[in-house]
């Protein structure tokens, strides 16, 4: 059996304002927005170019995240990978959205397992790296 990962689905209040991001900063290919009027539950799917997607969510009623991505991470699902081809596309990426004002957490820098990443926060503070293994 030959498995992929498909994809991965945030849930948010502003789909609009998650799926521009992704978009613009990451080169994701969204599809038309999907509606389902009944439960209000409205959705992108945004594919990239190695074929993984993420699944955009929104519908009222769904609580607040209890995981701080910020300061003291917690068990379960806590970044989304992006995959460079070198150091200078990396430290390039974490001054675009330094500069459009999104924090940056840590890095760019080596990791003792051979990477240089940085790590940031979406306009809804899911945590994000960006990384090569140069």
């Amino acid at each position: 059996m030959n498995m992929t990962l498909d994809h991965i689905a945030i849930w948010t209040e502003n789909v609009e304002a998650l799926k521009e991001f992704y978009v613009k900063y990451f080169g994701g290919i969204p599809n038309e927005k999907y509606i389902n009027e009944k439960n209000k539950f409205n959705s992108y799917f945004i594919s990239f170019k190695s074929g993984a997607r993420l699944e955009i969510m929104s519908m009222p009623n769904i609580p607040e995240n209890a995981n701080d991505t910020i300061v003291k991470q917690h068990k379960g699902l806590i970044h989304i990978a992006f995959g460079v081809e070198t150091k200078e596309e990396v430290e390039n990426k974490a001054k675009e959205l330094a500069a459009d004002g999104f924090e940056i957490l840590t890095g760019p820098r080596m990791t003792g397992d051979g990477y240089f990443e940085f790590e940031a926060l979406d306009p809804d503070n899911n945590r994000l790296e960006v990384t090569t293994k140069e």
